[in-house]
């Protein structure tokens, strides 16, 4: 078990609020990723990733005995890659993250909040895979679908401001 890994440089182990704090390790670190390669990278990085977390978290279930444990935010850093893979989904240079014309940042700011909302919340699907999947699959699955979801809806926000933007 790789105790680095699984709680993201040890992220996991703030003591208050260790998801959101994973959250916040990993959406800089995406966008970084965003900057200097593209959404394609981001998104087979986080597959990549996704795949050894549930494995290495399986491990640590069968040692301990506890399943998602609170420390463990590598599933935070799949869901908010997820998410930012989604929306923005665009390469921007250093100099252009802040452009409101690109919607990089608002839209990578907007995919945070929407993805802690929904893991959070755990609507439909994202609790019931909560819920009911066990082991890694359970710990990394509803944080996956969380960071589609959140992707999706922060695409479909940013392209309806585009849409109704000439009409204000």
């Amino acid at each position: 078990m790789n105790w680095f890994f699984i709680t993201l440089g040890y992220s996991g182990l703030a003591p208050k609020a260790p998801g959101t704090v994973g959250t916040l390790v990993s959406l800089p670190l995406g966008m970084l990723i965003l900057i200097y390669f593209d959404a394609q990278t981001l998104f087979l990085a986080t597959a990549l990733i996704s795949i050894i977390a549930i494995k290495e978290i399986n491990k640590y279930e069968e040692k301990t005995g506890t399943h998602d444990d609170k420390r463990i935010v590598i599933d935070e850093l799949a869901g908010m890659w997820f998410a930012l893979s989604v929306a923005p989904a665009l390469t921007v240079g250093m100099g252009e993250v802040c452009s409101l014309e690109n919607g990089f940042l608002v839209q990578s700011l907007l995919s945070f909040v929407l993805f802690r909302y929904f893991d959070i919340a755990k609507p439909s699907i994202i609790g019931r895979l909560d819920r009911e999947a066990k082991g890694g699959v359970g710990v990394m699955g509803d944080d996956i679908v969380a960071g589609f979801t959140a992707g999706i809806l922060s695409a479909s926000i940013w392209q309806g401001y585009l849409y109704i933007q000439p009409m204000l």
